[in-house]
């Protein structure tokens, strides 16, 4: 079982070690972590991954996306969002996305450490931001955009086995991508490579 400080042990030296593979965020057959053009500027964003702090082990908190949102509508993904210009940093934006988007006290979060960037194919650089989360707490989901949060154990994450490979074709290019199928859902895109870095920096 991990505990707070090897975790943060582990994130401060991920940038040595080469499991993270050579783009920003990049994990190795990852295409849909692909750079976007360079005539493109990334927009930046930032993800909470937040570990709770359970007597069995640390678990992930993470959302589903109401249905009727206009971008990934569905999916399962970290709080998060554009870094705004008034916030001060990557893990403030990320505090306070989790806040306004599940009602997570920041004072619940201790940040830990950060993953590297991840640069999406839709034109984002997503930073991010793992903080240790202290039960007990609340939170209050906003309705319009999250239809639910819940937790996945770390150590269904941290195992290989979990990591399924699928691939989609769109015009000439085919694009590789990781599912980690957890208790009926599909944690897919870059949700999944991010959670693969994670394992794979944790692992090391």
């Amino acid at each position: 079982m991990l505990t707070r400080e090897e975790v943060r042990y582990r994130l401060a030296r991920w940038h040595t070690h080469e499991t993270v593979g050579p783009g920003p965020g990049s994990v190795p057959g990852d295409e849909g972590a692909a750079r976007v053009p360079s005539a493109a500027a990334p927009t930046p964003a930032a993800v909470l991954v937040g570990l709770v702090d359970r007597a069995d082990g640390p678990a992930l908190l993470l959302t589903q996306r109401t249905e009727h949102l206009r971008d990934h509508a569905g999916q399962i993904c970290f709080p998060g969002g554009r870094i705004e210009p008034g916030d001060e940093s990557a893990a403030a934006a990320a505090l306070r996305e989790a806040e306004e988007e599940i009602g997570l006290d920041p004072a619940r979060v201790g940040i830990i450490g950060q993953l590297p960037p991840y640069q999406t194919v839709t034109g984002f650089r997503i930073h991010p931001v793992v903080g240790w989360i202290s039960p007990p707490f609340e939170l209050r989901p906003d309705p319009f955009e999250v239809a639910e949060a819940f937790e996945v154990p770390l150590h269904f994450v941290l195992d290989p086995e979990n990591h399924r490979r699928q691939s989609y074709r769109r015009g000439p290019v085919t694009r590789g991508y990781y599912v980690l199928p957890y208790q009926g859902r599909f944690i897919w895109g870059a949700t999944a490579g991010i959670l693969v870095n994670l394992a794979r920096v944790l692992r090391a």
